[in-house]
This record gives C-alpha cells, sequence and structure tokens, in this order.
C-alpha cells in the first residue's frame, strides 16, 4: 500500500436509499481496512474553503501578544501556542516533545442558558474571537458547512455498520464539534527525529475532515506498519475515522494512527474538523457488530470521560488546571 484510497461522496447527495447503500458500501471497504481516505464530490464549494484558509493566515499573521488575548481557555476554545501540547496518550511513540504547531480553536457554539452551560459540563462554554474583520463570520460559515457535511457521513457510516441510517442520531443530536485552524512553522533542518509538526496519534472521537494545503507533510501508518505520505489533492478533503469507531463497530473499523512533519522551508496550513458525539453518550458496540464467534471487545465507555483524560494529560493549560 502506497496511498490511502478515494471515496467519491456523490451518490450520497441525492438523497436516494441506493446512494446511501453505495456510499456506506465504500465506507465499510475503506475503513475496515485503512481508516484514512481522500473523499471528493463532497458538494463543498472551493470559494467556501480558500475563504476559511484566507482567515486562517490573517489570523496566524497577528503579532503573538494579540493571539495571546485569546489563549485557550478552559473550555478548549481559543488560541493554542506552540510548544503547549505533547501527545504523551500516544500508543505509537514515546512523545516527550511538544508539538510543534500553533492554533486556533472553536467549538460548537453554546447560548448562556443552554443546558449544558447551565449544568458545568466539561468544556461548555464560549468561543473567542479574535479582532479581525469578517473572522467569526468566515470560520462560522466554514463550520457549519462541514457539521452538515458530517451529518450525512454519519448515516452512510451508521448502515455501513449495519444499522438503519438514524441508529446514530440520538448521540449526534447535539454534537460535541471542533475546527482546528492549525500552523506548522518549518522543522529546523538539525531537528532531532522525534521532534514533529504533531507527534504519531489517533483522534479521539468519531469522524476527522481535513483540509490541507499544497505543502504536505502528513503521514499515515498502513495497517502493515508502514508510515506513508498523503499529499494533498485538489478539491479533496481527506476523512479519518478515531478512537470511538472501533468501540462501536467492535474492531471492525480502524482509528488510524497519523502524524506531521513539516519538511518544507514554508509554513504549512491545515484545518481539521472533529465531528464527535454529545459528551454524555456511552459508547458501546452496535448490535450489528457482535454475535455468536464475535464477542464485544471494548467496554463501553463515556465520550466525555475519554476525551477530557486525553485533554487533560496533553494539554499544558489544563495541568495548570487541576
Amino acid at each position: 500500500m502506497s496511498s490511502i484510497p478515494v471515496i467519491d461522496l456523490s451518490p450520497l447527495h441525492d438523497g436516494s436509499e441506493a446512494g446511501l447503500r453505495t456510499t456506506a458500501e465504500r465506507i465499510r471497504d475503506v475503513y475496515s481496512s485503512v481508516g484514512f481516505a481522500y473523499i471528493v464530490g463532497h458538494g463543498v464549494s472551493v470559494a467556501l474553503v480558500e475563504r476559511a484558509f484566507d482567515a486562517h493566515h490573517r489570523f496566524h499573521a497577528l503579532p503573538e501578544s494579540k493571539k495571546l488575548r485569546i489563549s485557550v481557555n478552559t473550555h478548549h476554545r481559543g488560541y493554542i501556542a506552540i510548544n503547549t501540547s505533547t501527545v504523551v496518550t500516544s500508543r505509537y511513540a514515546k512523545v516527550t516533545r511538544p508539538n510543534q504547531s500553533e492554533s486556533f480553536m472553536m467549538m460548537h457554539e453554546l447560548a448562556s442558558d443552554d443546558p449544558d452551560v447551565a449544568a458545568g459540563r466539561p468544556l461548555a462554554g464560549p468561543n473567542q474571537w479574535p479582532d479581525l474583520p469578517r473572522f467569526r463570520e468566515e470560520v462560522t460559515e466554514y463550520n457549519d458547512t462541514l457539521k452538515s457535511l458530517c451529518g450525512r457521513l454519519r448515516r452512510a457510516f451508521s448502515v455501513a455498520l449495519g444499522g438503519a441510517p438514524d441508529d446514530l442520531d440520538a448521540c449526534f443530536e447535539h454534537p460535541t464539534t471542533f475546527l482546528r485552524m492549525l500552523h506548522y512553522p518549518p522543522l529546523p533542518d538539525t531537528r532531532p527525529d522525534d521532534l514533529y509538526g504533531s507527534a504519531p496519534h489517533t483522534d479521539y472521537g468519531f469522524i476527522t475532515v481535513l483540509a490541507q494545503d499544497d505543502i504536505g507533510g502528513l503521514q499515515v501508518l498502513t495497517p502493515n506498519g508502514v508510515w506513508i505520505d498523503v499529499p494533498p489533492m485538489p478539491d479533496a478533503f481527506i476523512l479519518n475515522t478515531g478512537d470511538l469507531v472501533p468501540r462501536w463497530s467492535n474492531g471492525l473499523f480502524l482509528s488510524t494512527p497519523h502524524r506531521v512533519y513539516n519538511r518544507q522551508d514554508r509554513d504549512r496550513y491545515s484545518i481539521a474538523f472533529f465531528y464527535d458525539p454529545h459528551m454524555t453518550t456511552t459508547v458501546a458496540c452496535l448490535p450489528g457488530c457482535t454475535g455468536p464467534g464475535h464477542p464485544t471487545q471494548y467496554d463501553p465507555v463515556v465520550y466525555g470521560d475519554y476525551l477530557m483524560e486525553r485533554l487533560n494529560r496533553n494539554h499544558d493549560y489544563r495541568k495548570e488546571k487541576i
């Protein structure tokens, strides 16, 4: 295996059962064997992606002092500075050096009277926004479009896992979403081997949709243990599954390790959208994924507990708070 596969989502958008089944079959093939794919025919306009990247560049061009005005808060929203996150929970490398990236993080918007805010649930709070013209509007438009796309993908994944299209709807009635605008400066020529833009890891949740610029640097660990490059593909996103999916699928679907090295002499920019269930969701093996000769491999887990354990260990700002 030298490259990740391509999935054409065009059949998903006609609203037909046949289109949904076609997409679900392709998802089942890919995510039970690789865990990563390019997605094309996704319906997201090039202009919208370009506006999001323009906002991304404008934010990271700000002086550090202005970005620090919205330093990441206890709700995991705001500016995450370079050298402040280390993936100590990685199962695929002994990580001792912090990631060489900085980022802007927004999550799902919550009103002040939202039940999660009233209950004081973890991460339930307001987003933070820089003082940049049009930034909030452009980033929110991109966020909302990706959320809608992931809602359609969720139905296809549910069918791919042997269920009905709406089997996961209750878990995502109020989804947990993250939009992270990542900036990776070039790594020095004399860098140690264990200095990464993003250290080897798996994502914590359900699915991730990644837009990357033309620099490259993303690598995926194949099932036979070889790291391969995932170069940019025009008008394509990269879709991967996170740690909840093996639990729902009883190990049928993968959560594939990946990492980032920026080996170029230019800055790398990417936008990752994470689409996860509500924090209170109990993730357990789905009925269609177990049976005689295939017992349940994972204990049930509450998504919010799983997520917070990793955030608390990997981010410096949370270590300071706990």
